[in-house]
């Protein structure tokens, strides 16, 4: 009978809940209550999941830029380095801090996709669909590595609201934020060139385009995004556009494997929505001509954001064969922000009360359940092992610190390894020093000879990595003064030892 009764009560607080959410007006603080709960949770999530492991090495190379303020970087653009810079600025240099960071980058994608819905749907629906994009692992589970990828969830969000906006309304305001916001979606991540194509196309082929075209609405967004990009643009130019090299090149293959790349992109893009397409196929159950309706709108303005979802979907295929480059279905990451559009604007698909509550239901137990096995997940992480040294980056970091107040008294500035573990591993070096790539130096522009002569340098490499290690000995050599040492590292978690690595260490002081 208290099963019932609980049960019964949990229902009730969830239907009070879909009330709220459904309000127009009150649902704007009840969304942002919500949220802020996803994002506790979701943190809490990363902080005891992770707690056997370091940051990926994605997530330290963003901290590594964020200390060498520019308007590049030797991969991507700048926008996440300078984001990162700023938030460490404000919070502690502490995992439970970058946790926050990358919840909260997903937390703000997702109200802002609640935002755009909420032109689209009625007030049930709305609630619905954002119960749909939290059980889209873009928003959880993979937005807890905070990269390129993932810092592109709020900027697409927001130029998609912001043009969709403007093309409706050819308001001069919103048509400048949504130029501001497409410079911001590229200076994330180049791959939100896919998205900007895909906003031109939707515009051209829609049946209002004189009206937009012809109104000063396409002219203030691409002016201001232009102002926006400029210093970036200058900055590619005066260094040989090296950042498009990478991003033209990081993925090869031949036309048939970026074919099929292409096809697995799509398939894999939709297959990371299969949960809310389900739960609208079970709780709506369409018919032909609901499904017709849903992909292919009558109204011009529903149509609109059925072609801006699809097509970055459908582009990149294309673009994968034209440049023989493969594309990874996670780069689709950012772009789910009008799923719940495309799922349920259409009159016909309708979603009955207690399906949406039930609805509700799924989405609040997803983030609880998560939380109650986020222990398990850390132990089993620990026994299946991380590539890339993943579970030692705070440890070699702490060693090596070590072998540098014995040697000198001089403040740590630079370290040294190579890529996976120098930029796994500086994240977790209090004095915040900048970094050098030993084995392909044109990775950090900003550690010169005459630097590494004046602060000195602690460089680090695990002996079996033979490229770090050549690379170690040829600097430590040439170095008047130095120590060196090696240890073993081996992470212990629960009382359970993990793998022993042996690094060498050298301290370098200054000259």
């Amino acid at each position: 009978m208290k099963a019932f009764i609980s049960l019964k009560a949990i229902d009730a607080a969830l239907g009070r809940l879909l009330d709220l959410l459904s309000d127009p007006k009150r649902r704007g603080r009840a969304v942002v209550a919500v949220l802020a709960a996803y994002c506790v949770v979701w943190t809490a999530y990363a902080v005891i999941a992770k707690a056997s492991q370091d940051f990926h090495f994605d997530m330290g190379e963003m901290v590594a830029w964020s200390r060498e303020v520019t308007f590049g970087t030797p991969k991507h653009p700048p926008l996440p380095a300078w984001l990162v810079g700023a938030w460490f600025s404000i919070f502690p240099l502490a995992t439970w801090a970058y946790d926050l960071l990358a919840v909260a980058n997903a937390t703000v994608a997702l109200w802002i996709a609640f935002v755009v819905s909420t032109r689209y749907l009625d007030g049930v629906k709305s609630a619905v669909g954002l119960a749909f994009l939290t059980l889209v692992p873009f928003f959880n589970f993979h937005a807890l590595k905070f990269n390129a990828n993932s810092a592109m969830l709020p900027w697409w969000a927001l130029t998609t609201c912001f043009f969709l906006r403007s093309f409706e309304s050819r308001s001069p305001a919103f048509a400048a934020l949504a130029g501001v916001a497409a410079a911001g979606a590229m200076l994330t991540k180049y791959w939100s060139v896919v998205l900007l194509a895909a906003l031109a196309i939707g515009a051209a082929g829609d049946p209002r385009r004189k009206l937009y075209f012809g109104s000063a609405a396409p002219f203030i967004t691409v002016a201001a995004g232009l102002a926006a990009l400029s210093p970036h643009v200058a900055w590619l130019y005066l260094h040989g556009f090296r950042t498009f090299g990478y991003a033209l090149e990081s993925h090869p293959g031949t036309v048939l494997e970026a074919f099929v790349s292409g096809l697995g992109y799509v398939a894999g893009a939709l297959g990371y929505a299969v949960v809310p397409i389900l739960l609208t196929a079970i709780a709506s159950r369409p018919g032909a001509a609901d499904v017709a309706d849903m992909l292919w709108p009558s109204d011009p303005s529903r149509r609109l954001a059925v072609i801006v979802f699809f097509l970055p979907l459908v582009l990149p295929a294309l673009m994968a064969v034209a440049t023989a480059e493969k594309v990874v279905s996670l780069w689709a990451m950012a772009g789910m922000t009008l799923l719940p559009v495309v799922l349920l604007s259409s009159p016909r698909i309708v979603i009955p009360r207690i399906a949406a509550v039930r609805i509700l239901a799924i989405a609040a137990s997803l983030p609880v359940l998560a939380l109650v096995a986020a222990p398990i997940v850390a132990v089993v992480t620990h026994f299946n092992g991380i590539p890339n040294y993943g579970t030692q980056y705070s440890l070699v970091a702490e060693a090596a610190r070590k072998v540098w107040r014995e040697t000198t008294e001089a403040p740590l500035r630079l370290v040294g390894s190579y890529e996976n573990v120098l930029n796994g591993s500086v994240f977790y070096f209090p004095d915040r020093p900048s970094t050098l790539e030993i084995t392909n130096p044109a990775l950090t522009p900003w550690t010169d000879e005459e630097r590494i002569a004046r602060q000195g340098i602690l460089l680090y490499c695990p002996v079996a990595e033979n490229r770090c290690m050549d690379a170690l000995n040829k600097r430590a050599a040439a170095a008047p003064q130095k120590r060196r040492v090696e240890v073993d590292i081996s992470r212990t978690f629960v009382g359970i030892p993990g793998p022993v690595t042996r690094y060498a260490i050298v301290a370098i002081p200054p000259g």
